[in-house]
């Protein structure tokens, strides 16, 4: 089914709740200007700022399985131009038309026992697809949570919360620099997405007018062209969910965590270790592989991932690691992401040679 233009304003007014009115809020010359304007809502993606309510036209998205940030929630939308589709990929992220922007806000609850309260917002990032390729930039939020700010330099941001077994929470959360975003967005020496891949989309949402399959919503909606039916389309499952098989969830927690470095055309190219999700080559997932250059990383063991031996592998050590120069991934965190560890670990105990 594709809906006609106005139809299609009118379903997305109807699923977020918005009057039809909004739908021309966006500003497209913000979008694709050389110089991206100094407050977040010059663009216009958000019909009410604070509680991150999507302008019509801005869709809200969300991945199977998202990367690890020092358990920072995200709320993550996407605008297309009126009129323009993404292209279908398989494997890859979609291809985006020309002023697409890709949004994702990073927050933290009070008290992650109640994660949909009290909510403080700390930057939003939009990727913007202009004419020669495209550009990252990262927003701080005021402490009115009213607003956020180009932080081109980065920012160090202290955030005190509680955890989920009622422990206080500090965390040093990073906003990265303009040349950190090249750290995980690089793909053949360009800025690309990372996130929207069919596989990584191939789940339901929880839209305003009811859960529906992700694909198919933005087929409908005329944002995808070329697509396969979803039930013929590949998904990786969330990394913990335990009814999925643990090689597909473990290898679905690489694949996003790790693979845009970790890859043939990526900045870990050189370490021989590729962990994307179709990857088929044992040797390059790191089994039974000895590092090319870990210095001190390898932490005196012998091989990326040695099979039934989780305490004897160099993923484990660096996975389960908060130490620079030793801690995979480097970028994006500080704190220790104990699930990933353990699921890691639960993986490569079971691990035949």
């Amino acid at each position: 089914m594709m809906l006609s233009r106005f139809a299609k304003a009118a379903w997305l007014a109807t699923a977020l709740l918005l009057p039809v009115s909004q739908s021309q809020a966006i500003s497209d010359n913000a979008v694709s200007a050389k110089k991206p304007p100094r407050l977040l809502s010059e663009f216009g993606f958000f019909a009410d700022m604070t509680a991150q309510e999507p302008a019509v036209g801005v869709v809200p998205f969300a991945i199977n399985t998202p990367l690890f940030s020092d358990k920072a929630l995200k709320f993550r939308f996407v605008y297309l131009p009126e009129g323009t589709a993404a292209e279908f990929a398989a494997d890859e992220a979609f291809e985006f038309p020309a002023g697409t922007a890709l949004i994702k806000t990073f927050a933290f609850p009070a008290d992650f026992r109640q994660p949909d309260k009290d909510i403080r917002l700390i930057e939003t990032r939009v990727l913007l697809h202009q004419e020669g390729g495209w550009q990252a930039w990262a927003y701080l939020w005021n402490d009115e949570q009213s607003d956020a700010e180009l932080k081109i330099a980065g920012a160090k941001v202290p955030v005190d919360t509680i955890a989920e077994d009622g422990t206080p929470l500090a965390v040093a959360y990073s906003v990265p620099n303009k040349n950190q975003c090249k750290g995980c967005h690089a793909l053949n020496g360009e800025i690309v997405p990372i996130g929207p891949k069919a596989r990584n989309l191939n789940g339901d949402f929880a839209y305003r007018d009811g859960a529906q399959n992700q694909l198919e919503y933005w087929i409908a909606l005329g944002m995808l062209e070329g697509a396969p039916e979803p039930a013929d389309v590949e998904a990786v499952p969330g990394a913990f969910d335990v009814d999925a098989p643990l090689e597909t969830r473990a290898r679905a927690w690489l694949d996003v965590n790790c693979a845009h470095c970790h890859r043939r055309e990526g900045p870990a190219s050189n370490s021989g270790l590729f962990l994307t999700w179709g990857e088929k080559d044992r040797t390059a997932l790191g089994i039974l592989k000895r590092p090319v250059a870990a210095g001190r990383g390898a932490g005196d063991r012998e091989f990326d991932i040695k099979p039934g031996d989780p305490d004897g592998s160099i993923l484990i050590y660096r996975v389960d690691s908060t130490e620079p120069g030793v801690m995979m991934p480097e970028l994006g965190r500080s704190l220790h992401d104990r699930d990933a560890v353990e699921l890691l670990r639960a993986w490569i105990a079971e691990m035949d040679g």
